[in-house]
């Protein structure tokens, strides 16, 4: 399960990578900003006219594999959590009380008297 685990991981820091790029590529409604400045012009030489749909979806479908991928995880760290101690990987829960401390039984002996100097 844990493979597994580690495998949604890498895939969600891709997706969140992809939706990064994706948002600051796209094209600001006034046209300057970030979008501008890191090639948004170049997003319309490629993608054509509909520049600002194939961003806008591409946005879309990664947010939404980006919320589905971490509720997956969430819910597979839950998982993994609550079968731990069947399997052993848990750190065990050790309930001994606490050793009571015992009054000393006899009298603390005065400390020497030093002689005083001249």
């Amino acid at each position: 399960m844990s493979i597994l685990l580690n495998v949604l991981t890498a895939v969600l820091v891709l997706i969140s990578l992809f939706l990064i790029l994706v948002v600051l590529a796209q094209k600001a409604k006034t046209d300057g900003g970030v979008g501008g400045a890191l090639g948004g012009g170049m997003t319309e030489a490629t993608f054509g006219a509909d520049t600002g749909n194939v961003l806008s979806k591409a946005t879309i479908n990664a947010a939404i594999a980006f919320f589905v991928l971490s509720f997956v995880l969430y819910l597979g760290h839950i998982y993994v959590r609550k079968h731990a101690v069947v399997t052993g990987e848990a750190l065990p829960t050790i309930a001994a009380p606490a050793a009571a401390r015992s009054a000393p039984t006899s009298t603390p002996t005065p400390a020497p008297v030093l002689p005083k100097k001249p």
